[in-house]
C-alpha cells in the first residue's frame, strides 16, 4: 500500500475524506519527504518540519504530501511521549489526515467494532500530538477524522472507512489534564528519596515513601503492582477489587466502611450507595439463615 510514494494510500484517502472539488492526487503532485533522523527528538523535529513545509507547498501549489511513520510527540504530565502513526497525509488545503492501518478485516464495509473502537482511541492520540504542531503552523488544520486501512474479505486488497475521533479526542483531552504532573510528584516525595536499584535498602525506604494506588489491571502494565497490592488489601481498600467497584461505592473507600454501611452500623441511610448495600446485606442474610457477612 505504501509503494510508489503511497499511491494506494492516497487514493484511499482521497475517496474518504477527501474534498469533493479535489482530484485524485497525481504522482507528479504527490511530495513524499524523507524523515530519518537520529533518535526521537530528531525524528520528532524533522517530523515537524516536513509537515510545515507540506503545508506551505500545499498552499503555493496544491500539492499532496504522504508522510511514512512520522514520529510526533505529545505532553503527558510533563514528561513525552513519542508516537509514531502508521502514516500523515497532508492535503491541498493544507489539512493532515492520521492514517491508521490494522489487520483484522473489513468485510462488507465493516469491521470489528470493538477493535474498531481501539483503532481510534490509538489514532485520537496521534490527533492530539499533531494538533500541539499544526498550532505552530500557519494554515494548518488536523482533521478529526481518520482513515482506518484494513484488509479486504480476508483478501490481500486494502478497504479504507473515515472513523471520526472527536469523542475520543475529547475523552483523551480531559484524562491528560487530569493526571498529576511528575514535577508534582517529585515535589511531593521526602526530600533526598533516591530510586536507585543498586542502592537495594534505600530503594526500599523510597518505595514505601509512595502512596500505593493499585487497580487489578496494575498487574498487566507496572512491575510494582504485587507490591502496591499487599500495601492496598492490608488498607482494606476498595480500589484492590477494581475501579468500577471503586466508583460504585462513592464516599466509602474501604472494606470495613462498606462492611459497617451494609451492617447499619455507619453511613447515612439516605445515601443511595449505603441503601443499597443495607439492602443487599438484608437479603443475604435472608437467604443464609441471618448469618453477617
Amino acid at each position: 500500500m505504501k509503494a510508489d510514494g503511497g499511491a494506494e494510500l492516497l487514493r484511499l484517502v482521497h475517496a474518504r475524506v477527501g474534498s469533493a472539488d479535489t482530484a485524485e492526487p497525481a504522482p507528479e503532485l504527490v511530495r513524499t519527504p524523507d524523515l530519518s533522523a537520529i533518535g526521537p527528538e530528531g525524528r520528532t523535529a524533522r517530523t515537524a518540519l516536513a509537515l510545515r513545509e507540506a503545508t506551505e507547498s500545499a498552499a503555493e501549489s496544491g500539492t499532496w504530501t504522504f508522510l511514512d511513520h512520522p514520529m510526533v510527540a505529545l505532553d503527558v504530565a510533563g514528561s513525552p511521549a513519542f508516537l509514531e502513526p502508521d502514516a500523515v497525509v497532508v492535503h491541498p488545503d493544507g489539512s493532515w489526515t492520521v492514517v491508521e492501518i490494522k489487520s483484522f478485516p473489513m468485510i462488507d464495509g465493516a469491521a470489528d467494532a470493538a477493535k474498531v473502537g481501539a483503532a481510534a482511541r490509538q489514532s485520537a492520540v496521534y490527533v492530539l500530538a499533531l494538533e500541539q504542531i499544526a498550532e505552530r503552523t500557519p494554515g494548518a488544520r488536523v482533521r478529526d477524522r481518520i482513515v482506518l486501512v484494513c484488509p479486504k474479505d480476508f483478501t490481500n486488497l486494502a478497504a479504507a472507512s473515515a472513523v471520526d475521533v472527536r469523542k475520543q479526542c475529547s475523552v483523551t483531552r480531559r484524562q491528560l489534564t487530569r493526571l498529576t504532573r511528575i514535577e508534582d510528584i517529585a515535589a511531593a516525595l521526602p526530600p533526598g528519596t533516591v530510586f536507585d536499584p543498586e542502592r537495594p535498602e534505600e530503594l526500599a525506604a523510597a518505595v514505601e515513601s509512595v502512596p500505593a494506588a493499585y487497580a487489578p489491571e496494575c498487574l498487566a502494565a507496572c512491575e510494582l503492582a504485587f507490591h502496591c497490592r499487599d500495601r492496598s488489601r492490608a488498607a482494606g481498600a476498595v480500589t484492590s477489587l477494581g475501579r468500577p467497584l471503586r466508583a460504585e461505592l462513592g464516599g466509602l473507600t474501604t472494606v470495613d466502611a462498606v462492611l459497617a454501611a451494609a451492617h447499619g452500623e455507619a453511613g447515612d441511610p439516605d445515601d443511595p450507595t449505603v441503601a443499597a448495600l443495607r439492602r443487599a446485606a438484608a437479603l443475604r442474610a435472608e437467604a443464609l439463615g441471618g448469618a453477617r457477612c
